[in-house]
């Protein structure tokens, strides 16, 4: 599930790749924009930032923008950099595995083989979905079609 984290963050870079060409926003446009708790949003942009999303300028004319075109900038990037690994269970990530107590053999577990089904087709969609087709309401990117789904959708 997206935290609020991870929605704030998405929502301040929305407000950010709406800006023109070598525009910047300070943080408390952005905050009284999307009604984003200010203090929270300064922590967010600062995890944007070191994680490359983001670049800051101090001074007149400063203020926040995206660090290279929104076309460039992957949602499934964002949401791990603020949220975390995608998986809905640790056992089913690939970044922040953790074997379950109560399992004696992970390789064999159907919860765990079907949460990783699940993480993958989010990983697909979040990993080929741009930030430039978020904003636009997600229409137009291309998720591609794993072979084991399509043979279970044709059957």
């Amino acid at each position: 599930m997206l935290t609020k984290k991870g929605k704030y963050g998405l929502k301040a870079l929305v407000d950010l790749a709406r800006l023109g060409p070598g525009e910047t926003a300070f943080i408390n446009d952005i905050a009284l924009r999307n009604n984003i708790p200010k203090k929270f949003l300064d922590t967010i942009l600062l995890e944007l930032r070191n994680a490359g999303v983001l670049r800051s300028k101090k001074g007149p004319g400063g203020g926040y923008s995206l660090s290279r075109p929104a076309s460039e900038i992957r949602i499934g990037h964002v949401i791990r950099t603020l949220d975390g690994p995608l998986a809905p269970i640790r056992c089913a990530s690939r970044t922040a595995y953790e074997a379950c107590d109560d399992c004696s053999d992970p390789e064999r577990c159907q919860v765990r083989r079907s949460m990783t089904e699940v993480r993958d087709a989010i990983a697909e969609i979040l990993d080929n979905m741009s930030l430039e087709q978020f904003v636009a309401g997600g229409a137009d990117f291309d998720v591609p079609e794993r072979e084991d789904r399509r043979a279970s959708h044709t059957a």
